[in-house]
């Protein structure tokens, strides 16, 4: 089934027990955020808060908790239209009637993927000029977020020479009652627009959606190719056109079924100090200059739902939503790369900090020109470390890629790229937005890694060195190893690792933080891939000179820990956990 809109949604949501009406008076200011960690957590429903403490609007958050409602939204499985698409294409490029009768119902729904539009709108229904931003019910999630932020703003802009349009979630941190901060990071398609614009000293048209078919908030997120308009990806998981109207100032076509539009541009040269903010990395990005969105007036629904949602430590409502969507971008992959056999960009390290892609090889050392050539894709290119394994070994597997690894690695298929662009979240680089990549070649092809002893074990405690809490092991090619904070001897704790008769048969010694909780595997890959920067936390046990270059030699350490000039992890304020704590009745949520 499609949904016109998001009130279509939260109706359906509702109807199957997925959905919490929230009716005693809740706090944007950090406490939705606990809440919905809370219910998420437990898998519960959607929330829509009803009373809502300085703001006339409801607010609804956790709309894409679960896999259940993302698939919901999708209108069927991802994968299936991603194949859908695949099939469709491939009977297409060799048309035959007999294909043509097999793929009707898929090129019917492609004809339908289109705008649609009119003139009477709900949108339309109340106009705010001068617009009052601060009415709106804007989240504040962390105690040392800069102030509130919109966290699922549908961002409208086209391509001053093109006029091609694009729409991107950034987040847009709220300064006043007509302007906020527009948080472009690279790889964007509205940044891309806004250079453009800058170029030309032209101010550029923004439209702010919030709200509307819950397809197209996904179509926001998915990673499309610069130039493919995502409404039109939105209409075709909808299976029917969308509803549009064309503005006419900006001359944008916006849902005509959204919630909120704000209306606005932004400036050359017109910046101003945005952030900190608490973001999917799970630590607060820093504080810097970003453009100014200056909001001339407010489009809205009667009784308007404004939505949100939260971002943090894994797992959170972008954890599904990037599951799905790599399930259905994988097809449209291979179709372009036929070798590519499966693809996984890990959601617990924030998708960026690592890939595993699993392709065939043809002849020794083929996985590093996919790996370079899949690098060179969009936002792929932001990968910091990516892993090739053969087609037979799961991607999202990480103790299987840990077998391949210790299987197949040598210190030729390691390959350090120094420096690279990154991505503006990941603040383990030298600045922002660049950093350095990691490939490792992991195929049986490539090279050969000869026979090697297995660990047998981890160390017994009774050997630890001082300031060693905890260890444990991600498969036969890593030993993670927690330090206490506080550490001032990493390197004795390197050499005794490298020289442990255990220790020295895992190829990869991995050193983290107090804060990451072994046990979980989530959240070791977290708190090993969201500090980890390749050119500068790697440490061999010795390297040589090999030709032009150096070559490493196992075992490798590799210092993950949380370092002096890191944004510090995200935690709740103690008091607003304990006040969710004492009224958790009153909320009445079936979790």
């Amino acid at each position: 089934m499609s949904y016109r809109d998001l009130r279509e949604f939260v109706e359906a949501l509702e109807n199957s027990g997925q959905l919490a009406r929230i009716k005693v008076p809740v706090d944007p200011y950090q406490e939705v955020t606990v809440i919905q960690h809370r219910v998420l957590k437990a898998g519960g429903p959607a929330l829509l808060f009803e009373n809502v403490v300085g703001s006339d609007y409801r607010l609804l958050t956790n709309l894409f908790g679960t896999r259940q409602r993302v698939e919901m939204a999708f209108g069927m499985h991802p994968g299936q239209l991603g194949r859908l698409l695949v099939e469709t294409a491939e009977q297409l490029l060799a048309p035959s009637l007999n294909g043509l009768w097999r793929c009707r119902r898929t090129i019917k729904r492609i004809a339908m993927a289109r705008q649609r539009r009119v003139t009477q709108a709900p949108v339309l229904d109340e106009v705010f000029q001068p617009p009052r931003l601060d009415r709106l019910p804007v989240l504040t999630c962390w105690p040392q977020d800069g102030g509130p932020f919109f966290t699922l703003p549908l961002v409208h802009t086209t391509d001053p020479v093109s006029g091609r349009g694009n729409i991107g979630i950034y987040r847009m941190q709220v300064f006043d009652a007509d302007s906020t901060g527009m948080h472009w990071q690279i790889e964007k398609g509205g940044g891309f627009h806004f250079h453009t614009a800058c170029r030309q000293g032209r101010v550029l048209p923004v439209s702010v959606i919030l709200g509307g078919p819950p397809a197209l908030i996904i179509a926001a997120v998915a990673p499309l190719p610069e130039g493919l308009d995502e409404r039109i990806l939105a209409a075709l998981m909808m299976g029917r056109p969308l509803e549009v109207i064309e503005r006419p100032e900006s001359r944008h076509r916006l849902p005509a079924r959204a919630e909120f539009i704000l209306e606005g541009s932004v400036r050359p040269g017109d910046t101003r100090l945005e952030g900190p903010f608490g973001d999917h990395f799970g630590h607060y990005s820093h504080a810097a200059e970003f453009p100014v969105l200056r909001v001339k007036r407010i489009l809205a629904r009667r009784d308007a739902i404004y939505p949100a949602t939260v971002v943090g430590k894994p797992v959170q409502e972008d954890y599904y939503l990037g599951e799905s969507l790599q399930q259905m971008s994988l097809p449209l992959l291979r179709l372009m790369r036929p070798a590519l056999a499966d693809l996984w960009a890990y959601p617990e390290t924030g998708f960026h900090p690592l890939a595993v892609a699993a392709v065939r090889q043809s002849y020794p050392y083929e996985a590093l020109k996919h790996a370079m050539g899949l690098l060179g894709e969009g936002q792929l290119s932001l990968t910091k470390v990516m892993v090739t394994v053969d087609p037979e070994v799961e991607a999202s597997d990480f103790e299987a890629v840990s077998r391949a690894i210790w299987k197949n690695l040598t210190p030729d298929g390691i390959q350090l790229i120094v420096p690279t662009a990154q991505d503006t979240l990941d603040f383990t680089g030298p600045k922002m937005n660049t950093g350095s990549r990691l490939i490792l070649l992991a195929n049986s092809q490539t090279g050969t890694a000869g026979r090697r002893e297995p660990p047998g074990g981890i160390p017994a405690p009774s050997q630890w060195p001082k300031h060693v809490e905890k260890m444990a092991a991600l498969g036969p090619a890593f030993l993670v190893v927690r330090v206490a904070d506080g550490c001032d001897d990493p390197e004795g704790i390197r050499q005794w690792l490298a020289s442990n008769p255990a220790a020295r048969r895992f190829l990869f010694h991995v050193l983290v933080s107090g804060d990451v909780d072994l046990g979980d595997r989530m959240m070791t890959l977290w708190g090993w891939f969201t500090r980890f920067d390749p050119a500068g936390d790697i440490r061999p046990f010795s390297s040589a000179l090999k030709g032009n270059r150096i070559v490493w030699k196992f075992p490798i350490t590799i210092d993950a820990r949380w370092k002096k000039g890191y944004p510090k992890p995200l935690e709740f304020d103690p008091r607003v956990a304990r006040r969710v704590e004492r009224r958790w009745k009153e909320y009445a949520i079936p979790v």
